[in-house]
C-alpha cells in the first residue's frame, strides 16, 4: 500500500513539474556555426578573428550591431565541440560568462560510430535543456555548434525515427522556409529563432549574413550554399 502510495505521489510530483518545464522555453535562441578550424584542437587565423569579430559586432557586450534588445544580457553561452567554445568565448568573457560545454571531441581517438552517438546523445541533452530550463525562459540563449548537428537531410535519415539535430530538437521543422542542411561552405550566417510563452514550436525564424565591418571586413561572408575558398587557401581546414 505505501509503495503504491510512494508511486502515485511520485508520478503526481512529475506532473506537477511538467507544466514549469512547458513554460521555461527561451524568447530566442540564436544559432551559429563554429568558426574556420586549423586543426581538431584550434581555430585557424581566420577563426579566431572570426570569434573575435563575433564578440566585437554581434554577440558582445556592446557590440556594435547586437543582437540583443537594448539593456539585455544573453541568458547562456553553449558549445559542443573545442571549436565552438573557441568561437563563443570571447562574446562570453565580455558578459562576464563562461561557455556552457556539452562538449565532444569530434575528432578524438574513439571510431566513427562512437563519435557520432556522441554526438547526437550531446545535442539531444542541450536542446532539452535550452527548452526546459527555467533560467533561460524569456530570454536568449546562444548555440555554437558542429554544422551536421544543428541540420543535416542526410544525418536525419541515417537515424529514422530518432531525433537528432537542432533543427529536428528545436522544432524547426514545423515552420516553414528553414533550410534542411547547413552547407559545408557555410561559417557565416545566424539562425535566429524566436518563441513565445509557453510554447516550444518557434513563432519566427531568419537567418542573418555575418557581414562584418572594418577591420575584420577581409572575413569570408559568402551567401548560403554557395562556395568559399578563402578558408581553404588561408589554410583552414576544410
Amino acid at each position: 500500500m505505501y509503495g503504491s502510495l510512494l508511486r502515485c505521489f511520485g508520478l503526481g510530483l512529475i506532473l506537477s513539474l511538467l507544466p514549469m518545464q512547458v513554460l521555461a522555453v527561451p524568447a530566442r535562441i540564436i544559432i551559429l556555426r563554429h568558426a574556420e578550424k586549423f586543426n581538431r584542437h584550434a581555430l585557424c587565423d581566420l577563426g579566431e578573428q572570426r570569434a573575435q569579430a563575433l564578440a566585437s559586432q554581434f554577440l558582445g557586450r556592446g557590440a556594435a550591431q547586437s543582437l540583443f534588445a537594448a539593456g539585455e544580457k544573453p541568458a547562456a553561452f553553449l558549445g559542443i565541440t573545442v571549436h565552438t567554445i573557441e568561437t563563443l568565448t570571447p562574446a562570453a568573457q565580455s558578459w562576464n560568462l563562461a561557455v556552457t560545454p556539452y562538449t565532444v571531441d569530434a575528432y578524438g581517438d574513439d571510431d566513427d560510430s562512437t563519435k557520432e552517438i556522441d554526438m547526437n546523445r550531446s545535442t539531444q541533452e542541450a536542446a532539452h535543456d535550452v527548452l526546459t530550463d527555467p533560467s533561460y525562459a524569456g530570454k536568449t540563449v546562444v548555440m555554437a555548434w558542429e554544422h551536421k548537428r544543428i541540420a543535416s537531410s542526410k544525418l536525419e535519415r541515417d537515424y529514422p525515427g530518432e531525433q537528432i539535430t537542432l533543427r529536428q530538437l528545436l522544432h524547426l521543422d514545423q515552420i516553414a522556409d528553414v533550410p534542411k542542411t547547413w552547407p559545408g561552405s557555410n561559417y557565416d550566417f545566424f539562425w535566429i529563432v524566436d518563441y513565445a510563452p509557453a510554447n516550444p514550436v518557434p513563432t519566427g525564424f531568419h537567418m542573418v549574413r555575418q557581414a562584418f565591418t572594418a577591420p575584420f571586413d577581409n572575413l569570408p561572408a559568402n551567401d548560403w550554399d554557395e562556395p568559399e575558398f578563402q578558408h581553404i587557401e588561408a589554410g583552414c581546414k576544410k
